[in-house]
């Protein structure tokens, strides 16, 4: 079996040529190149609070629910519960990892994971 040359068009896509005794087999791949790295630096969060009416976050992972009242979110240092009256999301871009919130905030909380192992490990360290 012989390889041919694998030679990309102007969109990105590669097309692969393979020559086997008496047949060509063509096969196309419609995948783009991509950086497959990925950051090992962890998304920073930020949060800003202007007059207890609106609420500016960076860091945002993802939201798990929201009504009125109650704001349930993921972010890049553990889950947050924003609450309030009248609570709206005005932006939310989880790409980028960023949210902003209007109406009267009353409690911002950053849930502690549960402490691991056995009772006698924390307690005696």
């Amino acid at each position: 079996m012989s390889t041919g040359s694998d030679t990309p068009d102007h969109s990105g896509v590669f097309s692969f040529y393979f020559r086997l005794p008496r047949h060509i087999l063509v096969v196309g791949v419609n995948a783009m190149a991509y950086d497959s790295r990925e950051s090992t630096q962890p998304k920073s969060h930020l949060l800003s609070l202007q007059g207890r009416e609106k609420l500016s976050l960076t860091g945002v992972e993802d939201v798990s629910g929201f009504d009125e009242s109650l704001i349930v979110l993921s972010t890049a240092l553990g889950a947050l519960t924003v609450r309030g009256e009248g609570l709206h999301i005005d932006r939310i871009d989880l790409d980028a990892g960023q949210l902003e919130v209007r109406g009267k905030v009353q409690e911002l909380s950053y849930d502690e994971p549960a402490p691991s192992g056995s009772l006698w490990q924390r307690l005696f360290g």
